[in-house]
């Protein structure tokens, strides 16, 4: 070795190998976290104002996807909102378990508005899109908010 490789390699200190950084997509994940926290708060309140206010919807209950009554509709609503809010702070937080049961979430959430479409055509169709992006986001990007 020589005395210029000698001092070079004192002087320049070693930097270990940094961990995998996340990428830009991380925010896509937080995104979805705060989303779930959206979606379960409004079906929290879609939920109480099926147990509260039949009339409030633009059919009634055998205009339905599936003709029951709009108290097992509220029910289903509030308990997939808190359980969706509770997933969403489980996201924020970076646990593997929230993804995933983000994604039942979702899932389940899609099927119930798809089911109560005729009721709130509107609302329905925004909360679909609402569940396809959290879906899209936790199944593609979802490793990234751990690091």
């Amino acid at each position: 070795m020589t005395d210029t490789e000698a001092r070079q390699s004192y002087e320049d200190p070693y930097v270990p190998p940094s961990p995998r950084q996340p990428s830009g997509w991380v925010g896509m994940v937080v995104f979805a976290g705060v989303m779930l926290l959206m979606l379960g708060s409004f079906q929290a309140v879609e939920g109480v104002i099926a147990l509260f206010r039949d009339e409030f919807y633009l059919t009634t209950k055998s205009g339905l996807v599936v003709p029951v009554d709009f108290d097992t509709y509220g029910w289903t609503h509030l308990l997939l909102g808190l359980i969706a809010v509770c997933t969403g702070l489980g996201i924020l937080a970076g646990q593997m378990w929230a993804r995933v049961v983000g994604i039942i979430v979702a899932c389940l959430s899609a099927l119930v508005n798809l089911a109560f479409l005729p009721a709130y055509p509107i609302w329905s169709v925004i909360v679909i899109a609402m569940d396809v992006l959290i879906i899209y986001a936790l199944t593609a990007h979802g490793r990234e908010v751990k690091a």
